[in-house]
């Protein structure tokens, strides 16, 4: 299953869906993001029915940026019960992301 994609419409019912839930916020022209997006999507399938994945492009939703006070990309946030939970930045290894998602289901 691929990562859904997020708007500033379904947001918050994503990140309350009561699910641990990784955002990705990443844009298009961004080198590290698109190194990262096949870690992603390898990641949604492997917690699918545990956790869902979603990612925000950053230029179409600036609003959201602004909301969490994103100013780095690839930015992924952790969020339970519509909480964040967790926060990484930059590109990093599956393992740092695999240990997130561990330690928060």
């Amino acid at each position: 299953m691929s990562a859904i994609e997020a708007t500033t419409e379904n947001f918050d019912a994503l990140i309350t869906s009561g699910k641990l839930v990784l955002v990705d916020f990443w844009a298009t022209w961004c080198r590290p993001c698109k190194m990262m997006g096949p870690i992603i999507d390898a990641l949604s399938d492997e917690y699918e029915g545990r956790a869902f994945v979603t990612k925000v492009n950053a230029d179409e939703s600036k609003d959201l940026c602004s909301r969490f006070g994103i100013t780095n990309i690839p930015n992924f946030k952790f969020f339970k019960n519509g909480v964040e939970v967790s926060n990484v930045v930059g590109a990093v290894p599956k393992s740092t992301l695999k240990s997130l998602f561990d330690q928060n289901l």
